[in-house]
């Protein structure tokens, strides 16, 4: 291992970021942080649809070079955006190349943007979609453990290829529950945060085999470098305290994150 001038850790194993949005990011120009994840080894990024408005718009961003993947979804914060229009434009891209997943989707009891119910019709519309379709799916959930629960015990057995828990920071029991059901949790800069200690303790308790990185780039940048605009380059941070909290050799974490991701999202 070396480190480059910014001290970001570079390693010799490619990383997948598997989730971020690409047309969030606003400190660099696209062809600057791709150059950047490059660096530092990464070699393919996802780069996540949420609403009925960007679903063109990731699209579009995948075809300005081939290592970026992208997703079709509307999450939960949009979810009263969703028609029947959103449905058949899922249908028709979800399965385009290098769409690999349907998501953001979920419920976010947080914040409340969208009104409960229609957030778990929609969260159930588009799980129904993605088994249609036979793709995996990138789930958001906040604050609403026990319908995110409910829901996927309905479709989990409908979704052949499953899909990932991103940014999980919800409680240990509807982590093991979907550890359980077969997907995978992913995790990022919040695991450096001082006051995190429940999403370490679910990090300790995810199998190897079932975990994936992210930076949910521009938000949650890691420790050394918070309060600055997240990227994927940082993603060597959320490796390194991975490593550190399961207690297993920086490379271990590499190796299987990398072919996680790859099993995840079909990556050849």
């Amino acid at each position: 291992m070396s480190r480059n001038k910014r001290d970001i850790p570079v390693f010799d194993h490619p990383i997948i970021e598997t989730h971020c949005h690409l047309d969030y990011l606003k400190d660099e120009a696209l062809t600057e942080v791709l150059s950047q994840a490059r660096a530092v080894g990464i070699e393919r990024v996802v780069t996540i649809a949420v609403s009925p408005d960007n679903l063109a718009r990731v699209r579009e961003l995948r075809d300005l070079d081939p290592m970026i993947h992208a997703t079709q979804g509307v999450h939960p914060h949009d979810a009263e955006a969703y028609t029947d229009e959103t449905a058949a434009e899922l249908r028709k891209h979800g399965r385009d190349e290098r769409i690999v997943a349907i998501g953001e989707i979920g419920l976010d009891y947080y914040y409340d943007h969208a009104d409960r119910e229609v957030q778990r019709r929609v969260f159930a519309e588009q799980l129904a979609i993605a088994a249609e379709l036979d793709q995996p799916v990138v789930i958001h959930t906040r604050e609403a453990d026990a319908d995110t629960q409910a829901i996927l015990k309905e479709f989990a057995p409908s979704l052949a290829k499953k899909g990932v828990i991103h940014s999980f920071t919800s409680g240990l029991e509807l982590g093991q529950f979907c550890l359980e059901q077969g997907f995978m949790l992913g995790f990022n800069g919040i695991i450096t945060f001082n006051k995190a200690e429940n999403v370490r303790e679910v990090l300790a308790a995810t199998p190897m085999d079932q975990l994936v990185v992210e930076t949910d780039a521009p938000f949650l940048t890691p420790a050394p470098y918070r309060g600055r605009e997240n990227a994927p380059k940082y993603l060597p941070f959320i490796i390194e305290k991975i490593a550190d909290v399961k207690q297993v050799p920086v490379a271990e974490v590499l190796r299987q994150s990398y072919a996680n991701a790859r099993r995840l999202f079909a990556f050849q």
